[in-house]
């Protein structure tokens, strides 16, 4: 038996073994919906570009959903793709303590839009993310976010044709041709 929602603790959370995206907060579980093989895709073209970035200067380790990353005590996240330096990492075995880059990907449906634009700008924000970028393959386009104080300031909205930048990355790069340069096959009937 699980707990009721509002009586989940961390521990409950973190035991769970469901194979699904599944966040927590305050007792609360979410689970998420099922990505499909678009968002996979970009998912994984965007974790290949960062981790290659990241390797090659030995800043740290990216890593793909799933994985909860503690924003506090009471609230974990799954970001499609994360960027930890190694003093958020206290052991492989346990999960990372914030991010210091986190990308998501927007699922269709108004409630995923908002998840990822208001509930987890303002979470990443809080936890002191460094950048956050929104990857909307729906409007085709990918929005930077720069903490600035204790809010994210837009660096940038980016679409094709454009290379998307990072602040917090000094050299890392995107061209948003390369990522979506599947979303007009997924269109396809």
């Amino acid at each position: 038996m699980y707990p009721l929602q509002g009586h989940w603790s961390v521990e409950d959370y973190l035991r769970l073994d469901t194979g699904m995206l599944v966040e927590y907060t305050d007792g609360f579980i979410r689970v998420l919906p099922m990505p499909n093989m678009l968002h996979q895709w970009i998912v994984q073209f965007l974790f290949r570009l960062l981790d290659d970035y990241v390797q090659a200067r030995n800043l740290g380790e990216v890593f793909l959903a799933p994985l909860p990353v503690e924003l506090t005590r009471k609230k974990y996240r799954e970001p499609d793709v994360v960027f930890v330096r190694p003093e958020r990492i206290q052991t492989m075995r346990s999960q990372p303590r914030g991010a210091d880059f986190v990308i998501e990907v927007v699922r269709e449906g108004r409630e995923n839009w908002e998840r990822d634009y208001v509930e987890k700008r303002a979470d990443y924000a809080d936890a002191g993310i460094a950048e956050y970028w929104i990857v909307d393959p729906q409007q085709r386009k990918l929005t930077v976010l720069a903490l600035e104080g204790d809010a994210y300031r837009e660096r940038g909205v980016f679409f094709a044709g454009d290379e998307a930048v990072s602040v917090a990355l000094p050299g890392f790069a995107v061209k948003l041709d390369d990522v979506f340069s599947r979303c007009e096959e997924a269109d396809q009937p």
